[in-house]
């Protein structure tokens, strides 16, 4: 079953009262005796590392220990990763889990110092969708309108990504390969300058995720033409699902937590448990909802279906597109 929940602050109250575990009286739950380690694979200021100290402030206080942000970036975050991946399974190293460590990284490169299937989920954080943006001068306002321009002009249309296999890539890729079009892929080192020459006309759009297009839809300087999300996203009301005209078109990038392999089941349900507590309060929950993502409250089951199914769906782009790092 899949779960996600993107509500108002009142009714997250509610679910914290009623539909989530309480930390604070599960019996046997278990609970660190010394700080907690979590490993983010990307620079500080980036938006994994601003998630990851959002999330670890209330989970410090539901832990009765301090959870400490470390950043170790590099190799598209297989360092990070692999840091984890050798360390002792026993809730004290945690890994903030972006798409390369398990969905992408195991297709896009021909090996790892890790093997990505052997970790153990064991916490849910937020999936946030890309967004189809277009500069205002493209003459396409719909979707379909964009289909129609690309198959009119054959590789005339370039896409901007934030690097080779980054989910804008990937997500460019597999809208070609579903609408039947062929676009110039543009990769740039980040999304901050892939942004500022999509503004600048430069290119002609891409299908980012939302928290970085979403200044620019509000600006007006970016037209946006449809979510990669699987239903209309409350944070750009009226504006359709890419997947109306691509049916079963779904993109975005899911954040999750992964301890170790070996790690005890126990541990990792006791760690999902305070992760989505921690997700499930107020303040935390207006911060998520202001930066557009979706949170996730999946258990260490559902989660570990939803990255098989992810893991399914990219291999299937990245081998079809012959991307390769």
């Amino acid at each position: 079953m899949r779960r996600k929940v993107c509500v108002g602050l009142g009714a997250w109250a509610a679910l914290a009262q009623t539909g989530l575990p309480s930390i604070g009286r599960a019996a046997g739950a278990w609970r660190p005796e010394r700080p907690v380690r979590f490993i983010v694979p990307f620079a500080a200021g980036g938006a994994s590392d601003v998630f990851a100290r959002l999330v670890s402030e209330p989970a410090t206080r539901l832990l009765g220990q301090t959870m400490i942000v470390e950043n170790k970036p590099g190799g598209g975050g297989v360092i990070a990763a692999d840091f984890v991946a050798k360390a002792t399974p026993d809730g004290y190293t945690l890994l903030m889990a972006t798409p390369g460590t398990q969905l992408t990284n195991p297709y896009l490169f021909k090996s790892l110092p890790y093997n990505p299937d052997t970790f153990v989920p064991a916490g849910p954080l937020f999936e946030a969708p890309n967004v189809l943006v277009v500069h205002p001068d493209v003459p396409a306002r719909t979707v379909a309108e964009l289909i129609a321009l690309a198959k009119k002009e054959p590789r005339q249309l370039n896409f901007s990504s934030s690097g080779l296999g980054s989910s804008s890539h990937l997500s460019g890729e597999m809208f070609k390969m579903m609408a039947g079009v062929e676009m110039t892929h543009v990769p740039y080192r980040g999304s901050a300058p892939a942004m500022a020459d999509l503004i600048a006309g430069r290119v002609q759009l891409t299908i980012d995720t939302i928290s970085t297009v979403l200044p620019h839809i509000r600006s007006g300087a970016l037209r946006v033409l449809g979510t990669g999300s699987a239903e209309p996203h409350p944070v750009l009301p009226g504006v359709p699902t890419i997947a109306a005209s691509l049916p079963g078109f779904e993109s975005g990038a899911i954040n999750y937590v992964l301890a170790p392999a070996g790690t005890p089941p126990q541990v990792a349900a006791g760690l999902a448990d305070v992760f989505r507590a921690a997700l499930a309060e107020p303040a935390t929950q207006a911060r998520i909802v202001e930066m557009g993502y979706t949170v996730l409250t999946d258990t260490p089951d559902e989660l570990r279906a939803r990255i098989a199914r992810e893991q399914k769906k990219w291999k299937h782009v990245i081998e079809a597109a012959g991307v390769t790092l």
